[in-house]
């Protein structure tokens, strides 16, 4: 079996009109990142491997969640389509991988993995910080086929912060 924690970076500050790819997070993501750590933590939902998009903002969200495993950082995965985030995955090597993305690709490969739709009112748009932790039954990454991910959780900031 394969678990797939799929996250999107928390919040980010449009304020400081950086570069899209340098913008980081604002005090509200750094509060959701820290957040959604202890969620993982509380509910065994630890990787042992982690993919990372190269953005700032991604990189601040995973050093706030306080989870440790072997991370690649990838350009790859910044903005990128649900086709190229899924065949980065399918060259993971853990049982339990973390990917840590950007809208809209990560929204839409969240939605195209699950056998069925999830209710939750905000799993379409999947906002900032939005974390699917789905599993499948294959032995390899290669092996995972939209549409065969049966959900295990779902959650977003809001849910875990007042």
């Amino acid at each position: 079996m394969k678990r797939l924690i799929l996250m999107r970076h928390a919040k980010s500050d449009w304020s400081l009109g950086e570069d899209d790819h340098d913008r980081p997070l604002n005090k509200r993501g750094f509060t959701s990142a820290h957040a959604l750590g202890e969620w993982l933590k509380s509910k065994g939902y630890l990787p042992d491997e982690i993919l990372c998009s190269s953005a700032k903002r991604t990189r601040q969200t995973l050093e706030a969640l306080e989870v440790n495993a072997d991370t690649s950082f990838d350009q790859k995965l910044y903005l990128a389509d649900p086709g190229v985030l899924l065949d980065q995955l399918c060259n993971a090597q853990g049982d339990v991988v973390l990917m840590l993305a950007h809208n809209p690709g990560i929204a839409m490969l969240a939605q195209g993995l699950v056998s069925q739709a999830l209710p939750h009112p905000r799993f379409q748009d999947y906002p900032t910080g939005a974390t699917l932790v789905v599993d499948f039954k294959s032995d390899t990454w290669a092996e995972i086929q939209p549409g065969l991910g049966r959900v295990v959780d779902f959650v977003i900031p809001r849910e875990l912060v007042e």
